[in-house]
């Protein structure tokens, strides 16, 4: 396990001690040795220059540990006011962190049985006095609440990392379906005009010519899909009427209606709106052999229906539909909270409603 940096924890720690230190000898409450007090706070200074060089040097956390250690201890050994056996509690924290939980825990148990020996070999008696029981008593809760902290924090990191794995998984499939939706209806266009060109050179140039003209013409909308997909991902969201205007293009056999008045949308839902009908009419053309394709969207207060209608060839949803995109069509519209339904059958063509509820089309709902 990678080091963790204890960051301010650390450093309010630090302060306290350092004040509790200072406010001893000032106070007359100890023997106010110059050179002492002196050296108390050029450990304390140690301390805070180890943990921002390890902070920048990032490499080696045991050599960092044990040089920490050591400080603990010479800065414990100048502090008249005893109070820097604190700084003790860091070391069980800083190892479950940056090495584990076994290392946390045994180098706590180690910090506990070292302050027993030490009353032991100077404190006799000190079983006894109720002083010594409470400072031991309160540094064993001190080093359970510091491992508990750790704990806490390792959890964190872990959730952290799922979160991050998820969020990147999550990010492939959308990518993923973005370049079947959007790339893939255009090459699909291109190669439906070339297939054209090629029939047609020899009986009639004219329709062959304006197959590639027509295929230029897709190429050059790829083209603007992903720099208008770029661009929303920078800029923010576009328009559905827009968007659905140049999917159309200049297509007689794909009509655009749209109903009611255009709410704000929030840019997963112009995507997924977009990103629906280009997958249906990419369908119908390519499958379907339609002759017609109609593309409705209809704004209302219970929310926005996209309506894609054609009269193909039509298929049996139930039989295969793994070759027309409907499951990415369903799993996209799903992650919008919305409801996408495929009506089709053979020779009837083919229906695809999809419907966002207005609690998720308003941005900020």
């Amino acid at each position: 396990m990678t080091g963790f940096r204890v960051g301010w924890i650390s450093g309010a720690v630090y302060g306290i001690v350092l004040l509790a230190g200072l406010y001893y000898p000032l106070a007359g409450l100890g023997g106010g040795n110059p050179a002492r007090l002196g050296g108390f706070v050029a450990g304390m200074a140690a301390l805070a220059a180890l943990d921002v060089a390890e902070r920048r040097l990032d490499r080696a956390p045991a050599v960092f540990l044990v040089a920490r250690l050591a400080l603990f201890f010479a800065v414990a050994a100048l502090d008249e006011s005893g109070l820097s056996r604190a700084l003790f509690v860091l070391v069980p924290f800083t190892a479950y962190l940056t090495f584990g939980r076994a290392a946390g825990l045994v180098l706590g148990a180690l910090c506990l049985g070292l302050l027993v020996a030490g009353y032991v070999v100077w404190v006799p008696g000190w079983y006894r006095d109720a002083t010594y029981l409470s400072d031991l008593l309160m540094f064993g809760m001190g080093l359970v609440l510091a491992v508990a902290m750790a704990e806490v924090a390792t959890r964190e990191r872990r959730a952290t990392a799922r979160i991050a794995d998820l969020s990147a998984a999550t990010e492939r499939n959308r990518m993923a379906r973005d370049i079947h939706d959007s790339l893939g209806h255009h090459l699909t266009a291109i190669a439906i005009q070339l297939e054209k060109a090629s029939a047609f050179r020899e009986r009639d140039p004219a329709a062959a010519e304006q197959a590639l003209a027509d295929a230029r013409d897709s190429a050059q909308r790829a083209l603007r899909d992903v720099r208008t997909s770029v661009g929303a991902l920078r800029a923010g969201p576009v328009s559905l009427r827009t968007a659905l205007t140049e999917l159309a293009g200049p297509d007689d056999r794909v009509t655009v209606c749209i109903e009611g008045d255009e709410r704000d949308l929030d840019q997963a839902t112009v995507t997924t709106l977009h990103r629906a009908a280009q997958e249906a009419v990419t369908n119908a053309r390519r499958h379907g052999r339609a002759n017609e394709v109609t593309v409705s969207v209809t704004f209302d207060a219970t929310g926005t229906r996209l309506v894609v209608r054609d009269d193909g060839l039509g298929f049996d949803p139930s039989a295969n539909s793994t070759g027309f995109g409907l499951p990415g069509l369903r799993e996209r519209v799903a992650l919008v909270e919305g409801v996408c339904k495929v009506d089709s059958a053979p020779g009837a063509g083919t229906r695809v409603t999809v419907t966002i509820p207005a609690r998720r089309a308003v941005v900020g709902s």
